[in-house]
């Protein structure tokens, strides 16, 4: 009897250990496959404001919720069982399924940059008048929801594509899939919603005795609606930049290399004559410009050519 029971002692310690060392693998893979989301990730951020900027402040947290939680909803119920069962079953799609995502972006962004420029506009804004509120809102919340859908299926695509560098087994990758997609999840809408409440921060600061602290409260509230426009525009090129590196990528992935070999040549060059950091913008800045050509082309061909978004004419 004591035997067996050593026996079995044994045996769940040496589960024990195999837990533990899956568990070190998931953090390997999902730190090694975290550093090359990053970017995507600060896309991510720079995008998501845009969508509260100009509702009321009361609303702004509810709506980056309810934004947090669609997220967390595209990424375990849609993308993680996905992107696992096309890894094993259709890895060839997924390339082409990104694309698709990415061309949706560049689409998004540039009609963003053509409504700046004076273009004609596709549905409500913040500037315009809203009769219905609630109804405006949900609509800014489902774009906001749908775009994360395109960046979260990148940065699950990327997360996979680094894990599997790191382990075969299906249940590492699998457990560090779900981890990265909480954990960018957490970062970004919570960076996002102290982002948007600054300006109360700085109100309450304001009004403080401490001449530091009131201060600190008018820099808050002077720099805060420029902080927020400027992230709007950091948003927008993030669309186009990230859109336009997905279609490059991917028609690299294909098989086409012209536009891939382009970027990396620009980079390249640059770099050796002015520095990496300079190079690199000169790459995304390529890749940004890309992204704004063919976001305009699906802007003409789905509101010039097929009227889609466009308000019956009165008759």
């Amino acid at each position: 009897m004591p035997s067996g029971l050593v026996a079995l002692l044994d045996d769940v310690a040496v589960i024990a250990r195999i837990a533990a060392a899956s568990i070190d693998d998931i953090g390997v893979a999902a730190g090694k496959a975290g550093t090359k989301v990053a970017g995507v990730v600060i896309d991510d951020a720079a995008v998501t404001p845009s969508y509260v900027t100009g509702l009321s402040a009361k609303r702004e947290l509810p709506i980056i919720w309810k934004i947090t939680k669609g997220s967390l909803k595209n990424k375990l119920l849609f993308l993680f069982p996905a992107a696992l069962a096309l890894n094993y079953f259709l890895p060839w799609l997924i390339t082409p399924i990104l694309m698709l995502g990415g061309a949706f972006l560049c689409y998004e962004g540039a009609e963003k940059v053509i409504e700046k420029l004076g273009g004609e506009k596709h549905g409500k804004t913040a500037e315009d008048v809203i009769t219905d509120p609630k109804k405006f809102e949900d609509e800014r919340t489902a774009g906001a929801i749908r775009t994360d859908l395109i960046l979260s299926a990148e940065i699950m695509a990327i997360s996979l594509n680094e894990i599997k560098t790191v382990t075969d087994d299906f249940w590492v990758q699998a457990g560090a899939l779900a981890g990265i997609a909480v954990a960018v999840t957490v970062v970004v809408y919570g960076a996002v919603a102290i982002i948007v409440k600054m300006d109360d921060v700085g109100l309450f600061l304001a009004d403080k005795e401490s001449s530091a602290a009131q201060k600190i409260g008018r820099l808050l509230l002077v720099g805060m609606p420029k902080f927020l426009t400027a992230l709007t525009i950091i948003g927008t090129a993030a669309m186009l930049w990230v859109g336009g590196d997905i279609l490059i990528h991917g028609a690299h992935e294909l098989g086409w290399h012209p536009l891939y070999n382009l970027s990396h040549g620009i980079e390249d060059t640059v770099s050796a004559a002015a520095g990496g950091v300079l190079g690199w913008l000169s790459a995304t800045s390529y890749k940004a410009l890309f992204g704004a050509v063919i976001g305009a082309v699906i802007v003409f061909v789905l509101h010039k050519v097929l009227k889609v978004g466009h308000a019956p004419e009165a008759s």
